[in-house]
């Protein structure tokens, strides 16, 4: 039998007065936000719940109903606050972006994105991490980003595109332009005129693999049978950009990714050097937070960026992945469990699935499901 915990409230005492108003009104809008357990009873709920209102001093609050768990509650059987917590953060989440997606700048500073989330600043940086894979901020940047690059595509001055995107000074800009371009934003205006991009093709476990990186990070890996081929695609990804083979550059991330392939580095944490939207980097952002031999569907990637109805534009968004194996976009199947398409092919993907999910072993006499990590 699961003991109580008796931990003090977390939550700042504002916060609190707060959430035990709602647990007061029974108030569905704040359904998601939190979950309260009552000592008495041992039993958690969302604020909603009709069961009888506890009284305040026997209320614990939590911000998951995993927390409530680990603190030895259980599920109520009347509000089932485990089910409904995915719809709703689900929900919080798109509201967030949308409310930084609207803002003339770009930005939302934190306390009014918490208001509209109904959070704590912190609770809502901790969610939106782990739903998105990024921070607010990050997101923020992101938008800015693909507001300066639709301007720059439009033909349209540097100067007057960066402000127009949101940027407080042209410094600014080009503070972040190598992390949020792959290069400055003049280079970018010119269709990636001056990039410079070496590539490496080496044989791997399935078959042909072509890496290419600036010196930032990975631009490109492609899996084929064909070394023509896939330097005719690493070219028609990057038209303008100035392409050459080098093998003996960035040889520590080439074998890194044939280490991996080979089973034999189950953790591949690589710098990428892509141009992506907005919406493009929240999706490759999550692909890399997916845990090693774990799929999600592309719906419940969705539902996770804050927006169901977009299955359509995350599976265009994993098709258009540029750094395959990197960004693990095969990570993602059917909502019936089928695999879905490949860029590299089906059997690929299957590979890479199963070699994954082989590296997931049982710990002796437990019965437990462990990761193997590097150097086990």
């Amino acid at each position: 039998m699961n003991t109580i915990s008796s931990a003090p409230s977390n939550f700042p005492a504002s916060v609190r007065r707060k959430y035990l108003a709602a647990v007061a009104s029974r108030d569905a809008n704040s359904d998601g936000a939190f979950v309260y357990g009552v000592r008495s009873t041992g039993i958690y709920c969302r604020p909603s719940c009709p069961s009888r209102r506890p009284d305040a001093k026997h209320v614990m609050l939590f911000s998951t109903p995993d927390e409530a768990e680990r603190a030895g509650f259980r599920a109520c059987r009347r509000c089932h606050p485990q089910e409904h917590r995915q719809g709703a953060q689900a929900g919080m989440i798109q509201r967030v972006c949308r409310e930084i997606e609207t803002s003339e700048d770009g930005r939302a500073s934190l306390s009014r994105l918490a208001t509209v989330a109904g959070l704590s600043a912190t609770h809502l940086q901790r969610t939106f991490r782990k739903a998105l894979g990024i921070s607010p901020r990050q997101y923020a940047d992101a938008i800015r980003a693909a507001r300066l690059k639709s301007n720059l595509r439009k033909e349209i001055d540097v100067t007057t595109a960066l402000y127009e995107a949101g940027y407080g000074s042209a410094s600014r800009l080009y503070e972040q332009s190598n992390a949020q371009l792959g290069m400055t934003p003049a280079t970018y205006g010119r269709g990636g005129l001056g990039m410079n991009i070496t590539y490496t093709i080496a044989n791997s476990a399935l078959g042909r693999v072509l890496v290419a990186a600036t010196n930032r990070g990975i631009s490109a890996v492609s899996l084929g049978d064909d070394d023509a081929r896939l330097t005719a695609a690493l070219r028609e990804e990057y038209p303008c950009a100035e392409i050459r083979r080098a093998p003996g550059e960035h040889s520590e991330w080439v074998r890194a990714i044939v280490r991996h392939l080979a089973g034999q580095n189950p953790r591949l944490d690589l710098p990428t050097d892509v141009i992506a939207t907005a919406f493009q980097r929240r999706v490759w952002e999550a692909l890399r937070a997916i845990p090693s031999g774990a799929t999600r569907t592309y719906s419940e990637m969705a539902r996770a960026l804050g927006d169901p109805k977009a299955t359509r534009a995350v599976a265009r968004a994993c098709a258009t992945n540029p750094a395959a194996i990197v960004v693990p976009c095969h990570r993602v199947v059917r909502k019936d469990g089928s695999l879905g398409g490949y860029r590299w092919g089906l059997k690929r993907k299957e590979h890479l699935l199963r070699q994954e999910r082989a590296g997931m072993m049982r710990e002796p006499g437990s019965g437990k499901v462990r990761k193997i990590a590097a150097g086990d």
